[in-house]
């Protein structure tokens, strides 16, 4: 399992993945999900991933390799596609070709073909832009009124990011919202763990001002679960008691 989120908002662009997989009990390994892509002052480009691992690696290396574009027969990649919609369209490809590739083999085994990914970043002339892509490899994008995109174990964080996150929130801000929720997560889901991994981009600058792993060691992070642990128990302290059943006196 994994969690993994995206916060598009005016000042820039967040994107928050854990590294936790897990093929059983006893098979528990740390594998990168947040995979980034950067030419500074030409484009940035950030994937996180959830489902099988050895599908998300196939479509990752399809999109860095290329794959031809059925329509004008060139070779596509994520270097060279000349918008985020087109990488987006060229991510959705690459998914059902995989499709094509185990699908089957993986149907004999009882195995679901089991992937979503969150594609965010922005190409120099172009609009930073933040994409939720389906196993079916058709998408959906974050807008002003839904500014946050999830894909994983992403019922636990929601309720923060519902809450607090909107399109005018400040990019720090964010990035903190976005780090509650993955600590909210963890806390309620053990298959989602440390460490982190997260990439910040600023609207229009074409270079991440973040991209950093926290781990176990991360005294910021620490600090913030205990304080947003402290927060929550203050908050419904200072709620009045409920006024049913008997009188209160």
């Amino acid at each position: 399992m994994t969690y993994c989120c995206g916060i598009l908002v005016q000042e820039g662009l967040v994107m928050i993945a854990d590294t936790r997989t897990n093929a059983g009990l006893d098979n528990i390994s740390t594998f990168r999900k947040l995979h980034v892509f950067e030419q500074p002052g030409k484009r940035v480009m950030m994937i996180a991933t959830a489902g099988n691992l050895s599908i998300t690696q196939n479509v990752v290396s399809l999109v860095t390799e290329g794959l031809e574009n059925p329509e004008t027969g060139e070779t596509e990649t994520l270097s060279n596609v000349p918008s985020m919609f087109a990488a987006a369209q060229l991510l959705g490809r690459a998914i059902r070709k995989v499709r094509d590739t185990v699908g089957d083999n993986l149907q004999s085994s009882q195995l679901s073909f089991d992937v979503t990914m969150l594609f965010g970043g922005q190409i120099a002339g172009r609009r930073l832009r933040l994409f939720m892509i389906y196993a079916a490899g058709n998408f959906i994008e974050a807008t002003d009124d839904t500014p946050y995109l999830q894909i994983g174990e992403h019922k636990y964080g929601k309720p923060v990011l519902d809450r607090a996150v909107t399109f005018k929130s400040e990019i720090f801000d964010a990035l903190k919202l976005g780090l509650v929720s993955m600590d909210s997560t963890m806390r309620s889901n053990l298959s989602v763990g440390l460490p982190i991994d997260m990439g910040m981009l600023r609207r229009d600058e074409l270079s991440l001002e973040i991209n950093s792993r926290i781990d176990n060691t991360d005294g910021y992070f620490h600090e913030l679960r205990d304080r947003w642990s402290i927060a929550l128990r203050q908050a419904h302290q200072n709620i009045p008691p409920p006024p049913y059943g008997r009188t209160r006196s």
